[in-house]
């Protein structure tokens, strides 16, 4: 993504709703996807997978730290995210 730099406040407020409308849209993405891997796990486990979301920390931290953001922040992110993913799927597969 290209980052120019603002001339006024009003131009930075644009930008930034421009990356929220982007963000919104790709975790609504991020959802479709995760709310299609139920259908492939059968246990508790399968869902809550610690190894799997240690991976997916592991990764997003890396990245943040290539793109000199917080990586605390983007794990504290992340976590949220996934939990919520995770509760959603734990509905669908507890009777």
């Amino acid at each position: 993504m290209k980052k120019e730099k603002c001339e006024s406040l009003e131009q930075v407020r644009a930008h930034i709703d421009a990356i929220d409308r982007d963000l919104i849209e790709l975790l609504s993405a991020r959802q479709f996807y995760a709310d299609q891997a139920v259908r492939f796990k059968k246990t508790v486990d399968d869902v809550q997978s610690p190894e799997r979301v240690q991976q997916v920390i592991d990764k997003v931290r890396q990245q943040a730290t290539e793109q000199n953001l917080s990586p605390e922040l983007v794990e504290k992110i992340y976590r949220e995210m996934i939990q919520h993913f995770i509760q959603r799927e734990l509905r669908e597969i507890r009777p």
